[in-house]
């Protein structure tokens, strides 16, 4: 080991210590300042009521299972629209430019609206038009309304990525006998998808935290089971239990977004 490799080694170690104490430190004034106030009693008992915790859990993490599946069907549904969104806004020929108009609308028209009112406006106003079921189901079109929304965000993030690849690439394609589409398909798009793979990922965490807005046009699931905990228990734990639930999930998705990030720099570097 060199000189500078054991003096950065040292460095590393002392920022870690200093790092470490420092958290602690933190974490014991949290854990003996926040007793002392003068209604944590109250707020333990509404909030974090190991009772209430232990009866819930259950029923909640069931009903999170209905969160995931509507997870599980709407991602791929965003990931598709998405492509075909962020094509749609790279299209040259000019026979096709009252598509890429269309794309420029939605992307702007969906990216505008909050998703909570895009659920609301979706989720009550088409099944009012009297569908016969299962097509006034809120599953269906409280998931058109996730698709929707978040495929104008995914459409967005994969057009950056199609516009960050150099445009040799795609006139050495060409040059190479390929086809703009076959350019597009082989060349471009490959290069393009891996480069926002973590930007992508944060988006379908997200998605994964939005499904529990459908809770407002009727699904059951963790959002709405807790609510009804609260109201039946008279006790706000239910919440931090879904909460935590919401965690378990979120937390690891967020930490695997971040080494994709992370390693996708060390690449480029």
């Amino acid at each position: 080991m060199t000189r500078r490799e054991a003096y950065e080694a040292k460095a590393r170690r002392r920022s870690g210590l200093i790092a470490g104490v420092s958290t602690l430190l933190v974490l014991l004034a949290i854990y003996f300042l926040i007793p002392l106030t003068p209604g944590w009693e109250r707020v333990r008992d509404s909030f974090f009521n190991w009772e209430v915790a232990q009866r819930t859990f259950p029923r909640l993490l069931e009903a999170f299972m209905l969160n995931v599946a509507i997870f599980a069907w709407s991602a791929p549904l965003v990931a598709l629209v998405g492509l075909g969104v962020a094509l749609a806004r790279g299209v040259r020929a000019p026979a096709l430019f009252p598509l890429r108009i269309f794309a420029v609308f939605y992307t702007d028209v969906f990216r505008g609206i909050p998703v909570v009112l895009t659920i609301y406006l979706i989720g009550f106003g088409i099944p009012g038009l009297g569908l016969p079921r299962p097509w006034n189901s809120p599953y269906i079109w409280g998931t058109v309304a996730l698709v929707l929304t978040y495929s104008a965000y995914v459409a967005e993030i994969l057009r950056s990525g199609i516009e960050s690849i150099h445009p040799s690439q795609r006139a050495a394609a060409i040059c190479l006998g390929l086809s703009e589409r076959d350019a597009m398909r082989y060349v471009i798009l490959p290069q393009a998808v891996r480069r926002v793979v973590p930007a992508n990922m944060n988006m379908f965490i997200a998605l994964q935290k939005d499904v529990a807005l459908l809770s407002f046009i009727g699904p059951v699931e963790i959002l709405r089971q807790a609510g009804v905990f609260k109201s039946l228990l008279a006790n706000f734990t239910p919440y931090v239990v879904a909460a935590a639930i919401f965690l378990c999930v979120t937390v690891p998705a967020t930490r695997y977004a971040d080494y994709l990030m992370s390693k996708q720099r060390h690449e480029r570097g």
